[in-house]
């Protein structure tokens, strides 16, 4: 047998099964139909998918050669110009925080004075 707890009497009463199942009247919502069709393009099965479809070219063995020439130039300076200003902003940031986080020490720790 199946229960529900009923909002008149604040007990449990015997119930049908779908009464059981969605409590107090409720219903799911849920279409019975099948939603609309929005995109209508053809579905491609993954073995008709080209490598190139999905991810463009793969430029990871050129990279590769790029980053492991034997040039003498770090690694993270490799692409010239704007790594060379991604490094320096970051180590001005880092120097520069340093000594803010220094100051700010340096301050706390001082008495106020009256």
């Amino acid at each position: 047998m199946y229960y529900k707890f009923s909002g008149f009497t604040q007990k449990l009463a015997g119930a049908w099964a779908a009464d059981a199942y969605s409590p107090q009247g409720l219903r799911p919502v849920v279409s019975r139909e099948a939603p609309p069709v929005i995109f209508a393009t053809p579905t491609k099965f993954p073995s008709q998918l080209a490598a190139e479809d999905a991810a463009g070219r793969n430029r990871v063995p050129e990279l590769q050669r790029f980053f492991q020439r034997a040039d003498g130039v770090p690694v993270h300076l490799k692409r010239g110009l704007p790594d060379q200003m991604l490094y320096r902003t970051t180590l001005a940031l880092t120097v520069g925080g340093t000594l803010y986080c220094l100051v700010a020490l340096y301050m706390a720790s001082q008495p106020r004075s009256k």
